[in-house]
């Protein structure tokens, strides 16, 4: 199914249409329905074969891109690949360099059938196309669903009717009843999206959409706003579970069908007597049209308790895209162990104290033996000490605030990322191995970087001086981005759902945090005399601390391997093969000739195919095994427990996460854990994000979790599941889980 924001980025220009349903009368009857607009007749005269022709009508035009054809039945016939002619070459607004078609086209179609006797063949044909002159619409993509008689000629016409349609849906290309191969027509707005407002209480609202069937509301196109009185605004809507949906422009978001109940606190309305609040949403139809946004006004009479929904706030104006709308960020982060919101000092101190404990974490350690050791030689000065650690500072801040802004612009612009999820990408888990390599090679005293090359690189991190200081904190970040170290989760929720400036300072708190022992070291010098005195066996321990850094490339191999199997990681390791080269032979012919640079940018290039390489591979097909008594995660099976009273604990886990394998090591690899769980009848079900997976994400948002590792404990009698905390003991686990078989 073709994203349905896709579908309304097409419709673009055309949107401008539901301004005013009665100012269409005239714009109507210069308009055809999409079947008359691009006339499909069949011929399956010829056996093997079948020919789809097109009639375009005068000022329409089809792409030559959005023809598809599929068999109804793969297990039933085979098609080939069809054969198109070529069409004028255009660019397009949206779809970037487009082919079109005017006047008539004609594809052709092999194909090849599984019962050689059979009568007759069906497809599915989609394609898609535009009216190019005044009023100018792009129409959703339309499908015919055909079954055509093998031998005999045949010419099916698409429509029925010549009229034009009645209303402005059917104008963009939404089927019309009685259409052959098409469903209703959609339903206008107000009818599609029935919208209430209630009054719970004096400090709350209830707003509820109904939805007939096949329509769907997006949570994170609704906003609510309070316009009158002023000092009186609206709280955090405390939105249910819904269903994950994948936009190609949003990506992965929420859907609510049927009906949806939201609760909305206002704030500051102790003394209010009526309020005006402003509510817009908008919503699809599945496999149709994406209707624009929709504003009503709600006056609220709270000495009463009544509430009333008037029309539009203002006439709905056209948007060149859903994206347009400013989405409702999610919940804000939850405390560690219970449901109360975290407030912004508590998230500051959170999100400090988390920096803090990622020094910590194994995946940080590797980078930290960097830092060692130039703080080791900064023994002899204490303004080279604080040097050494205002530079690594700044790396980590900047880092931290580069990857923040980052994280939560994806996130404002609708699509959904969780921390760490860079780690779900093969090329940049490649570029982490080659990072980490070559500060191996370096430190082993391989090469060391030059002037030239000074700017660039891993290399950097392995300098001493200020470069060497400020890009090894860069460095120690982008290692750490896998880790959710305790109590940083919450803070890091936080600034998903916080204003960019509050996100800002919560993201340069984690930095701060990591920081803060080089700080300490470089700022207070009883700390500093501490340390051992600088000396020759400096150099041994600068090269015994290059193979951690080998040891991560490993890791981060097997990583790649989970992802995109063997081959993936043996061109990694021949790409290595070829960065070392190019780096031992740089650091041999510094200064050297053109010829020996020419010689290292070819090995450079030839480690930067391999790793493009990688990008294209495609998931290995795997086999879920349950070594461990799991069993695989999926939204269904968990209904299907619940609904059966069987106690649940939902882990969801990543290769990448060095906390998640922390978890297993101690608690949930072992015969303990297994026994705890036969006790207590309970079901180990597991989700693996180590890949991109829609459904994961979108019970990590659910339950407004930054990544993982995420556990959740569903009780045997039913209820909402809760929560553990990130760093599992099997004491915690053994309470929760006894809690939950519990009638």
């Amino acid at each position: 199914m073709m994203s349905v924001v896709r579908r309304a980025l097409l419709l673009a220009a055309g949107l401008g249409l539901f301004a005013t349903l009665p100012a269409l009368a005239q714009d109507e009857q210069e308009l055809l329905p999409v079947t008359q607009a691009f006339h499909l007749t069949t011929d399956a005269s010829q056996p093997g074969t079948v020919k789809l022709h097109w009639r375009i009508a005068p000022d329409y035009y089809l792409y030559r891109g959005r023809i598809k054809i599929a068999a109804a039945d793969p297990a039933a016939v085979k098609l080939g690949e069809p054969k198109l002619p070529a069409g004028l070459k255009e660019h397009d607004e949206y779809l970037g360099d487009v082919e079109i078609y005017h006047g008539d086209i004609e594809a052709t179609v092999p194909y090849t059938l599984a019962d050689a006797g059979a009568k007759t063949i069906a497809l599915n044909v989609q394609y898609q196309g535009c009216h190019e002159v005044e009023p100018k619409i792009c129409y959703p993509p339309n499908t015919e669903h055909l079954t055509l008689a093998i031998g005999a000629p045949s010419t099916i016409p698409t429509t029925a009717a010549a009229t034009p349609p009645a209303n402005a849906a059917a104008l963009l290309g939404a089927p019309t009843a009685g259409t052959q191969g098409s469903e209703a027509q959609p339903l206008p707005a107000e009818q599609a999206f029935r919208f209430e407002a209630l009054v719970k209480d004096h400090g709350s609202l209830l707003l509820r959409w109904t939805m007939p069937k096949d329509y769907y509301l997006y949570r994170d196109k609704t906003q609510i706003a309070v316009v009158s009185p002023a000092g009186v605004s609206a709280g955090e809507p405390e939105w249910p579970s819904g269903t994950a949906h994948h936009d190609e422009h949003f990506g992965d978001t929420i859907v609510y069908f049927d009906q949806v109940e939201l609760p909305v606190p206002l704030e500051g309305a102790a003394k209010a007597t009526s309020l005006a609040v402003d509510v817009s949403y908008q919503g699809c139809l599945e496999n149709g049209i994406c209707y624009p946004v929709m504003k009503r006004r709600v006056n609220v009479d709270l000495a009463a308790g009544t509430a009333s929904v008037g029309s539009a706030t203002e006439t709905p104006q056209p948007t060149a895209a859903p994206a347009e709308v400013a989405p409702t960020p999610p919940p804000p982060g939850m405390a560690p162990g219970g449901d109360a919101p975290v407030g912004f000092i508590a998230a500051i101190g959170l999100a400090l104290l988390g920096g803090l404990v990622l020094n910590l974490m194994p995946c940080v350690l590797p980078v930290l033996s960097l830092k060692a050791v130039t703080v080791l030689e900064s023994g002899e000065s204490h303004a080279a000490a604080r040097r050494h650690a205002l530079w690594y500072t700044a790396g980590v801040l900047v880092a931290f605030a580069v990857l923040g802004l980052i994280i939560v612009g994806i996130r404002a612009a609708g699509h959904g990322i969780q921390w760490g999820a860079q780690f779900q990408q093969p090329l940049a888990i490649g570029v982490l191995v080659y990072v980490m390599l070559a500060v191996g090679l370096s430190m082993s005293g391989v090469f060391e970087i030059g002037g030239s090359l000074g700017g660039v690189g891993s290399g950097l991190a392995a300098r001493s001086g200020r470069s060497g200081d400020f890009f090894t904190g860069v460095l120690a970040v982008v290692v750490a981005s896998p880790c959710t170290a305790p109590f940083m989760g919450s803070a890091i929720a936080f600034a998903f759902a916080a204003p960019l400036t509050v996100a800002f300072l919560i993201f340069l708190a984690l930095g701060l945090g990591l920081a803060l022992p080089f700080l300490v070291i470089g700022f207070v010098p009883a700390v500093a005399r501490l340390l051992p005195r600088p000396g020759r066996w400096m150099e041994t321990l600068k090269q015994a601390l290059a193979f951690p850094m080998y040891l991560t490339a490993v890791w981060l191999l097997w990583v790649l391997t989970k992802q995109r199997g063997a081959d993936a990681a043996a061109l990694v390791l021949a790409g290595g093969v070829l960065l070392a080269m190019a780096l031992w032979w740089y650091g041999r012919s510094r200064g050297g000739r053109a010829l020996s640079w020419a010689f290292t940018g070819v090995l450079a290039i030839g480690a930067a195919a391999a790793l493009w390489m990688v990008h294209g591979l495609p998931a290995p097909q795997t086999v879920t095994t349950a070594a461990d008594g799991s069993v695989p995660y999926s939204p269904a099976k968990l209904a299907e427990l619940r609904a059966a009273g069987t106690p649940v604990l939902v882990d969801m886990t990543a290769d990448w996460c060095i906390t998640c394998k922390a978890n297993e090591h101690a608690v949930l690899d072992t015969d303990a854990f297994r026994a705890l769980l036969k006790r207590t009848g309970t079901v180990y079900m597991k989700g693996d994000w180590t890949d991109v997976n829609a459904t994961i994400a979108a019970f990590l948002e659910q339950y407004h979790s930054v990544g993982v590792p995420l556990y959740v404990v569903y009780p045997k009698g039913g209820g909402e599941g809760t929560k553990l905390s990130t760093v599992l003991t099997y004491d915690t686990v053994e309470k929760a889980l006894e809690a939950a078989a519990r009638p």
